[in-house]
């Protein structure tokens, strides 16, 4: 593995992507080595891990390492991909949690092994089969993420630094998901609750811990650092996960890989249908509350409720949230404490996360 001179996000990526196929690649081969029937789990796991993906909690986390000073080391961008298999964990249980029938423009995993089973003419709930393999699946890719990491090959030093940051992302992962699907049972219509979710389930995950994993492998001076990284992980965290809550209800299904409307039809409670719920006549309630939640809500209803959204200015607020949000993580960053090219490498950041269509 070599490094170049100048350090670019676009290299970076590469060398995560490289790490982490290598990685896959060798566990792959030990499944096939237990048995044949392993061979459909084996050619799932590495199609998830390796064929695409936008590596943002690894790249946070290696800009995290570099912001303290620290040279290029190749250990670390094997720990910092290991970040990403936690991710795919979280991304095989969420389609799961959520019924999804894609990720990613493909078949989500748990409908990829039902239909397996179908072919093969299985005994027994093809539908059961392919919940109960994603589960599993998404508990091998989370088992995955701690072997990359202590193989890695950084210094014990560092690892034990580490090692607490990484237990965190994990618990407020799992802790934001279960928000997320009791805020459902709840039909709750807060924004401030909707926010708290994005905190967890997006924010703290994606961002802010990646960034302290990162500070904790380079340095064991990083109170200062590790303050200012959560003054710009937090709020960008939450205006990330705003973005996927636009994105949700108006991305182009061609560039998320999700059906049109796909929250909707989930049911989710956003800040953006929070802040609609609190604009709405009560007309225009009743056809949101008649539609959101129904798995089978057709197209001109998702159009129907996306005017309600704009015309009551929702999408707007949400918008200017972001923006505001975004403005204050710039602001934070904006310190000599944070080593270049780390520094830019974060305000580049910001703008990929905020402004993207996937």
């Amino acid at each position: 593995m070599t490094f170049a001179a100048n350090f670019s996000l676009i290299e970076q990526r590469d060398l995560l992507n490289s790490a982490l196929a290598e990685f896959s690649s060798q566990e792959c081969r030990y499944l096939r080595e237990i048995g044949p029937e392993l061979e459909a789990v084996a050619s799932a796991m590495h199609s998830f891990i390796c064929d695409s993906g936008k590596r943002l909690r690894p790249i946070f986390a290696y800009v995290g390492y570099l912001g303290t000073g620290a040279h290029p080391d190749e250990a670390v961008i094997k720990a910092s991909a290991a970040l990403e298999l936690i991710h795919v964990c979280a991304l095989m249980h969420d389609d799961v949690m959520d019924g999804s029938d894609s990720r990613r423009g493909a078949p989500s995993i748990h409908r990829a092994f039902e239909a397996f089973h179908k072919r093969d003419g299985a005994e027994g709930s093809a539908a059961q089969f392919g919940i109960n393999s994603a589960i599993l699946l998404g508990d091998l890719a989370l088992v995955w993420s701690a072997k990359m990491l202590h193989q890695s090959g950084v210094e014990s030093s560092a690892l034990l630094r580490a090692l607490p940051m990484y237990d965190e992302m994990r618990v407020e992962l799992m802790a934001g998901q279960y928000l997320d699907i009791y805020e459902s049972t709840l039909a709750s219509q807060s924004v401030e609750r909707s926010l708290k979710v994005a905190r967890f389930k997006s924010g703290k995950y994606t961002i802010e811990r990646p960034l302290h994993f990162g500070a904790s492998l380079g340095t064991s001076n990083s109170d200062e650092l590790m303050k200012i990284y959560s003054a710009y992980g937090l709020p960008l965290g939450e205006a990330f996960q705003l973005r996927d809550d636009v994105l949700g209800v108006f991305g182009n299904p061609s560039e998320t890989g999700k059906p049109a409307g796909d929250d909707l039809r989930e049911g989710k409670r956003t800040v953006l249908l929070a802040t609609t719920f609190d604009r709405v006549s009560d007309a225009q309630r009743a056809i949101m509350e008649e539609h959101i939640g129904n798995p089978s809500i057709s197209s001109d209803a998702v159009e129907e409720i996306r005017s309600i959204i704009v015309n009551t200015d929702a999408l707007a607020e949400v918008e200017d949230l972001i923006s505001s949000l975004t403005n204050s993580a710039l602001e934070a960053v904006d310190s000599d404490r944070v080593a270049e090219p780390a520094r830019k490498a974060l305000i580049d950041l910001a703008a990929i996360v905020t402004k993207r269509n996937t």
